[in-house]
């Protein structure tokens, strides 16, 4: 018997909530009704001081001369400045305060929103989103942030739900074999001769070959695989690429052709780039049968990009897979890729390698029958 794996879908550890205290929409709020009271009584006082001195200079100047009637009249305009901007005053903060109050209502609202559904997605719920608030660009920037933060958690889960299953389903066959062979030679069933050791080696060297597999996608996607890159051009790298697999090839009755269109300088590692084009080189022959034909071929894409593309006329690719091929472990037919010996995650190495050369990797197929294309693009080095 095999011993069960491990429950994938453990649940998620419980996130440690800081102390509470008063909230931001709280001291904003009361911030902002420092700072208008503040420069309300400072514009009154201001007013009331100066008003009264600056009237009194000019009644001198217009030759009226301290009497009676100026002082009452001088009473009056102090009177009426200081209720005037008193009561303006009054009605402004009213207004500011009322203002402060809605923009601090929206702001929380945008806050205790974000910080709700990043504690949901902490807790493990991936598919939260959060709406925009329409508060202006840097709360949309934030809106868009965490949904997509969320959106790569969530495929990141899913991809370590299928890895696991997959990894899973990978080791029982070479496990199996092993335990069953060992249990016979310990029964006396069989005896250690050359088939056993064959049988048992075997098993082991798909196990380590996983081990590999793993370590090597593991270490690209995280971009450890040190980079070295050297003056070169695509020409060279499509020749050397073809020459590299073409008795393959023919071995195989499928017919290679490098086509360069038009070649351009690059500054790439050319073992790193070597390594891309034979894992696409490897699946298309996987998927090409007997007869078929695969072109690699590179050519410009305006001033600053080249194209390298490896086309065949194979077995095709179904729409719905195209978005999920560079995925760990992905299969888009799996009892074919393991009949094949592929073990899901060349794509994944080649998607990581081609992105550590600040270039990309696009897949497309008209559909199953009408075989497919691989397209890397990268960066020219042309002065």
């Amino acid at each position: 018997m095999n011993p069960p794996l491990p429950e994938p879908d453990a649940a998620p550890a419980a996130v440690e909530r800081p102390g509470t205290g008063s909230s931001f929409g709280t001291r904003l709020f009361v911030a902002l009704t420092l700072v208008v009271i503040g420069c309300a009584v400072t514009a009154w006082l201001v007013a009331s001081a100066l008003a009264p001195g600056i009237f009194h200079d000019h009644l001198g100047q217009a030759g009226i001369h301290d009497s009676s009637q100026t002082a009452h009249v001088e009473e009056a305009f102090t009177q009426a400045i200081v209720l005037a901007w008193g009561l303006a005053v009054a009605v402004a903060v009213l207004l500011a305060l009322a203002v402060s109050w809605y923009i601090t209502r929206r702001v929380q609202r945008s806050l205790v929103a974000v910080t709700t559904s990043t504690a949901r997605i902490a807790g493990g719920h991936y598919d939260t989103r959060v709406h925009s608030p329409g508060l202006g660009r840097e709360f949309d920037e934030l809106a868009v942030t965490v949904n997509e933060l969320a959106r790569r958690l969530d495929a990141t889960e899913t991809t370590r739900r299928r890895m696991l299953a997959d990894l899973g389903h990978e080791m029982r066959t070479p496990i199996a074999t092993l335990d069953s062979y060992l249990e016979a030679l310990d029964d006396g069933v069989r005896t250690f001769d050359n088939d056993t050791r064959q049988v048992l080696r075997s098993a082991i060297h798909r196990l380590e070959r996983l081990v590999e597999d793993i370590t090597a996608v593991s270490r690209a996607e995280e971009h450890l695989t040190r980079i070295r890159p050297v003056p070169t051009t695509t020409a060279m790298l499509v020749t050397h690429a073809a020459q590299a697999v073409r008795e393959r090839y023919d071995n195989n009755g499928v017919a290679l052709h490098a086509h360069i269109q038009d070649s351009a300088a690059v500054s790439v590692d050319p073992d790193r780039l070597g390594q891309v084009l034979a894992n696409l080189l490897d699946n298309a022959l996987r998927h090409t049968p007997q007869g078929g034909e695969v072109t690699l071929s590179t050519r410009r894409v305006g001033h600053r990009h080249v194209e390298i593309t490896v086309t065949d006329t194979g077995e095709g690719i179904a729409p719905d897979h195209l978005d999920h091929l560079f995925d760990r472990f992905y299969r888009a037919d799996t009892a074919r890729d393991r009949r094949h010996g592929g073990s899901g995650i060349g794509l994944t190495i080649t998607r990581a390698l081609v992105e550590a050369h600040h270039g990309r990797i696009r897949a497309h197929s008209d559909g199953l029958g009408q075989g497919a294309q691989f397209t890397i693009e990268l960066p020219t080095s042309d002065r």
